[in-house]
């Protein structure tokens, strides 16, 4: 009987140390690698490296941030899908990769709802609308009326099939009733020299990376796609106001977990994150790599990519851009 007792004592003293051992507060006991699928240098590398270097003020943790490019997402979106689910690799993806990609690229390896927990979202990249300085077309409403008595000349420049600018773009022309061209270019700063150079009519790209070529006087901005105007451009109107109603269109980034990471793991993530981004020193130096610090719960991120998936694929569908 004693040594039945002893059998039984072991056996639950060890399950609950294993217990203990991966509960939240023994979390983490080591560095945490975050998988970005991105280039490196990026305002959102440079965003969640703000981020992280101030959670690891507040608390002690360790990140490790990896930028792991590749199409379009997809190589470092299927390294975190694959990943052990113990809180130990996270991705941070921007929307493209979870709500567009997936209905441009039939053979992916990964699921954005299957595959990962939603943590929160950590901010928001608003759009800017650029023209080359010798268009003579001086607002959004010059712009599209000169489309639609010219049915296909202008082309629009993008960072690529799928990509936010990319999708921005085919929304304003589904709204608008123009018939712009696509022209994708490996990256959104090649898409911006393009504009720049003349090579290409118009873009929407990340007021981040616009600013400097618009101060400089080597492109016209005549627009933003946010709501409201941005405080860092107050005399650039938006897009709805200056000839296109209704259109809006922000991007964002968020963090992301393999599926299976225990939820205790994941909220203790998503309140490190939202503190760290009520941070004013964080706020500002995030402001100025052109993002906007937002977050939210992991359901209504969930809810959120889920939404997008479906009308990004509807409006996929629409204008005919065809699965890879």
């Amino acid at each position: 009987m004693r040594a039945l007792f002893l059998q039984w004592f072991f056996v639950f003293f060890f399950a609950n140390y294993a217990f203990a051992a991966d509960a939240p507060n023994a979390y983490p006991n080591r560095p945490i690698h975050i998988i970005i699928p991105l280039a490196a240098g990026n305002s959102i590398d440079n965003g969640v490296r703000i981020i992280t270097q101030k959670i690891t003020q507040n608390t002690g943790m360790q990140f490790v941030i990896e930028s792991l490019p590749g199409a379009a997402g997809s190589i470092g979106a299927d390294k975190v899908a694959k990943s052990a689910p113990d809180g130990y690799t996270l991705g941070v993806f921007n929307d493209s990769i979870l709500t567009m990609v997936p209905n441009i690229q039939t053979k992916l390896t990964w699921d954005p709802i299957k595959d990962f927990a939603p943590i929160t979202m950590a901010g928001k990249i608003e759009l800017g609308m650029i023209i080359p300085p010798t268009n003579p077309a001086n607002s959004v409403a010059d712009l599209i009326a000169f489309a639609k008595k010219n049915p296909g000349k202008l082309n629009y420049g993008s960072g690529g099939n799928g990509s936010p600018q990319h999708i921005a773009m085919a929304l304003l022309n589904s709204q608008a009733g123009t018939t712009m061209t696509h022209v994708p270019y490996k990256g959104i700063m090649q898409a911006a020299t393009g504009v720049a150079g003349n090579e290409i009519d118009v873009a929407l790209i990340a007021v981040s990376s616009l600013k400097n070529l618009a101060e400089a006087g080597k492109l016209k901005f005549i627009g933003v796609a946010s709501a409201q105007r941005l405080a860092q451009f107050p005399n650039i109107p938006t897009l709805a106001e200056s000839g296109a109603p209704g259109f809006e269109f922000t991007a964002w980034f968020a963090f992301m977990a393999p599926q299976g990471t225990p939820k205790p793991v994941t909220q203790l993530l998503n309140a490190e994150i939202k503190k760290a981004l009520t941070d004013k020193d964080v706020r500002e130096k995030m402001l100025s790599q052109g993002l906007y610090p937002a977050s939210n719960s992991p359901e209504e991120l969930n809810q959120l990519i889920r939404a997008q998936l479906s009308s990004y694929g509807t409006l996929i569908r629409k204008i005919g851009l065809q699965p890879e």
